[in-house]
C-alpha cells in the first residue's frame, strides 16, 4: 500500500456521511437505481490532487459536464472492478497503477443511478490519454480545494416543477456540480484531510 493510500484510509472516517440535503437520503434498499462507480483517483504528490475528466459535448446525457472516470456496472462486476475498468476505457488509466482505499457511501442520482465512488491513490504525473469519443478533456484539481467547504457552493434550480439543490466547486475555468460535486462534499464530510 503506498503511503497516501495509508494516509487516505487513515483518516477516512467508518460512519457514512448523513444525506445532504433535506429529504435526500443516498443510501438505497438493494437493487434500487442502475448500478454505477466511478474512480476518485487522488495523485500522491506532496500536495494531493483529483483526476477528473470534461465529458465530450457529444454525449448523449452529461453533455460537457464534468465527471470522475466511471460508468455502469457489468454483469459478474463489483464497484470496485467497473470503477478501475472505466477509468482504463476513459483515460487508460493502468489498473496496476491504482491502489484502492474503500468504496464510499453510494449516491443516487436524479438519473436513477446507484452510484459508488471507489476512492484510490495513483502515482502522479500518469501519461492518461482521454478516450476519443467520450472525453474531450482531463485535469487534476487540488485535492484540499476540492474538499474545502468554503468551495462548495449549494445552489438551487427549478427542475420539473420542483426546486432542487445542488453543489457547484469551481475551480480555475472549470465548473465541478451535481453528482460529482456532490461525491466530493461527501467525501468531505467523512475524509479528515489535514
Amino acid at each position: 500500500m503506498t503511503s497516501l493510500a495509508k494516509r487516505l484510509r487513515e483518516t477516512l472516517a467508518d460512519t457514512p456521511s448523513e444525506p445532504l440535503f433535506p429529504g435526500d437520503d443516498p443510501r438505497l434498499m438493494p437493487g434500487e437505481g442502475v448500478p454505477a462507480a466511478v474512480l476518485i483517483a487522488v495523485t500522491d504528490r506532496p500536495e494531493p490532487g483529483v483526476i477528473l475528466t470534461v465529458r465530450r459535448d457529444t454525449m448523449r446525457t452529461h453533455a460537457g459536464q464534468v465527471a470522475f472516470p466511471g460508468g455502469r456496472i457489468d454483469p459478474g462486476e463489483d464497484a470496485v472492478a467497473a470503477a478501475i475498468r472505466e477509468a482504463w476505457e476513459e483515460l487508460e488509466l493502468e489498473p496496476a497503477a491504482v491502489t484502492i482505499v474503500a468504496a464510499l457511501d453510494d449516491y443516487r442520482t436524479i438519473t436513477n443511478y446507484c452510484v459508488t465512488p471507489v476512492l484510490a491513490a495513483v502515482p502522479p504525473d500518469l501519461p492518461l490519454s482521454p478516450h476519443d469519443r467520450e472525453v474531450a478533456d482531463w485535469f487534476e484539481a487540488p485535492l484540499a480545494h476540492l474538499l474545502d467547504p468554503e468551495n462548495q457552493l449549494l445552489r438551487s434550480v427549478l427542475f420539473e416543477g420542483a426546486e432542487r439543490h445542488y453543489y457547484e466547486i469551481p475551480w480555475q475555468d472549470r465548473r465541478i456540480w451535481g453528482a460529482t460535486a456532490a461525491m466530493l462534499v461527501n467525501l468531505s464530510r467523512r475524509l479528515r484531510w489535514p
